[in-house]
């Protein structure tokens, strides 16, 4: 099994810029996809952004496209994500997840990560 611990989150006023962090331990890193999800209070959580073990390839969810970037380097065992043009409405938990490179269901789905980190908190005032 893997753990996933995240850092980086913060206060940060509107249009300004944050990057996330996720150390993975007890793994072979290249062997899982990751994934960012978030959480606003009383609000489900929602997909963000997805990020394959060896392939290079990535999805956003719609609202993130062109703010949101996320990045992998496995020789250091971590996942990041940059958001720039940061939006009151972005404020929420932020969620690291993994999944084994062999699950094929669908990355949208929380059900379909069998990992999660403990979640760091990112505010946006106005």
């Amino acid at each position: 099994q893997v753990q996933l611990v995240e850092s980086g989150g913060g206060l940060v006023q509107a249009g300004g810029s944050l990057r996330l962090s996720c150390a993975a331990s007890g793994g072979t890193f290249n062997r899982y996809d990751m994934a960012w999800f978030r959480q606003a209070p009383g609000k489900e959580r929602e997909f963000v952004a997805f990020s394959s073990g060896s392939e290079g390839i990535t999805y956003y969810a719609d609202s993130m496209k062109g703010r949101f970037t996320i990045s992998r380097d496995n020789a250091k065992n971590t996942v990041y994500l940059q958001m720039n043009s940061l939006k009151p409405e972005d404020t929420a938990v932020y969620y690291c997840a993994a999944r084994g490179v062999y699950f094929s269901a669908s990355i949208y789905d929380t059900k379909n990560y069998a990992y999660w980190g403990q979640g760091t908190q990112v505010t946006v005032s106005s």
